[in-house]
């Protein structure tokens, strides 16, 4: 059984969030849902787990009692206590006393055993985004959504998480993931990028950058001439004519962040 979502579109008024988006994760994998601010990811996280209805398509879920959700907000109650966030958890499933040793582990692994009594708005952002995810990982979801659940942290804790999303595959579940992060779609088993509500590019990390079109050039100024974008101190330039003799000395294998770049020029240019 996969989960997702088949051509789903949600409006908000006169503004149209998602438009006819695909996306599925099957048990063991990790989708990662890519995009900048205001693509997209947080109302796809949203329908996924029911919190926002859909205008059109379908959405496939598992029941709310085999769901897991951490959503943008961190999703932990900053005046609880560790100890006292993950009982919460707990008991809001039914399942408290049987859920003892999944709670001792998931404390266990995310470095936390030391501080249960602390106070989560007295964690560190690491800790609290770890605590964050161990809440939603603590009824052994089939479905696992985490909203943006990296974002402002450290690079260790950055990788801190991640591991917990690879133990959560581990056991079976499908995870899917929002972030802003491009590095992270390194991660994935899939890529899902959104631009302004509309599936950009969509396969796996390897498949993305290998679709890439044409040539990319490094230079030292924005050629007026063709598609041209910053990267660091220097500008890639993308030509898209390969029929124009020998390589260029300064061509570059383009990375995620170029295709992503390309394929957004290349829908602004279609008005699409």
């Amino acid at each position: 059984m996969s989960w997702g979502l088949d051509g789903v579109q949600v409006r908000f008024g006169d503004t149209i969030a998602l438009d006819g988006v695909d996306c599925t994760v099957a048990p063991g994998r990790v989708e990662a849902v890519i995009g900048p601010d205001g693509a997209g990811k947080s109302t796809l996280a949203r329908v996924l787990v029911g919190l926002v209805p859909v205008d059109g398509g379908r959405v496939r879920r598992p029941g709310r009692a085999r769901l897991g959700y951490q959503p943008e907000s961190a999703g932990t109650w900053r005046d609880l206590t560790v100890a006292e966030n993950l009982a919460f958890v707990a008991a809001s499933r039914g399942r408290g006393a049987d859920l003892d040793g999944r709670t001792r582990e998931l404390v266990a692994v995310t470095d936390l055993a030391e501080v249960t009594d602390r106070l989560a708005g007295d964690l560190s952002g690491g800790m609290r985004q770890k605590l964050a995810v161990a809440m939603a990982m603590l009824p052994r979801p089939d479905l696992l959504v985490l909203d943006e659940p990296t974002t402002g942290l450290d690079p260790i804790s950055r990788a801190d998480v991640w591991r917990l999303l690879a133990r959560a595959a581990g056991e079976g579940a499908a995870i899917v993931v929002t972030t802003a992060y491009l590095d992270e779609a390194q991660r994935a088993d899939h890529v899902v990028v959104l631009d302004h509500g509309r599936v950009l590019v969509t396969g796996t990390a390897r498949e993305i950058t290998s679709s890439f079109p044409g040539r990319l050039v490094s230079t030292d100024r924005r050629d007026p001439r063709r598609p041209s974008w910053r990267r660091g101190r220097g500008w890639r330039t993308w030509d898209r004519d390969t029929s124009t003799g020998a390589r260029p000395e300064h061509e570059l294998e383009p990375d995620l962040d170029d295709v992503v770049m390309a394929a957004a020029i290349a829908r602004r240019e279609a008005g699409s």
